[in-house]
């Protein structure tokens, strides 16, 4: 692979495609946060691009060291990601229909949580190390750094929308939120066996 438009381009492509998963989850959680501020908004966007940058050089690394065994972990990804979006996902589904937010303020997204949204809104962007396996370790690098701004800005883009429509719902974005959730994982899942 040389270095050319058509690489950036792809980059770019790349990082639109990975991104939409971190972008439902960013809306979801700018649905829960209306009153989030902006650093905290640019500190969770970058949560998931630095995890959609880091998981593609992960699967990088992988084709070209162990490539056997991350075969083998592979069919297990869609399961992952379904079982960690399904639950944070349900828990914020069950307190929303018990009324948790009652008083008006959604629960905080707390940094496990996010750590749990970024691996498993990214987990699948392990297979696009096969894809740019062909591609040097300076292009493969070019490419996640790519990736990972195009993730951030299409995140802070989802809360934004998210927070326009939290402070209009407030009552009912945790459930929508849980909802959007449960809906990531489980297409994570289905589309995997397409």
């Amino acid at each position: 692979m040389e270095w050319n438009l058509v690489f950036f381009l792809n980059s770019v492509l790349l990082g639109v495609g990975l991104a939409m998963d971190a972008f439902s989850v960013s809306l979801a959680n700018g649905l829960n946060e209306p009153k989030m501020r902006l650093p905290r908004m640019c500190g969770i966007a970058g949560v998931f691009a630095v995890y959609q940058a880091v998981m593609p050089m992960t699967g990088w690394v992988c084709v070209h060291t162990i490539v056997e065994h991350f075969r083998a972990f592979e069919k297990f990804i869609p399961w992952i990601a379904l079982l960690l979006l399904g639950h944070i996902g349900g828990k914020m589904l069950i307190e929303g229909i018990k009324g948790g937010e009652e008083s008006g303020d959604a629960k905080k997204l707390t940094f496990g949580v996010l750590m749990v949204q970024g691996i498993a809104t990214s987990i699948d962007a392990l297979s696009v190390g096969f894809t740019i396996a062909d591609y040097g370790f300076w292009m493969a690098v070019v490419a996640a750094l790519i990736i990972a701004a195009v993730t951030f800005i299409i995140c802070m883009a989802g809360l934004v929308i998210g927070k326009k429509f939290g402070t209009k719902l407030s009552g009912k974005a945790s459930i929508i939120g849980g909802v959007i959730l449960i809906l990531i994982g489980l297409e994570i899942f289905i589309t995997s066996f397409l």
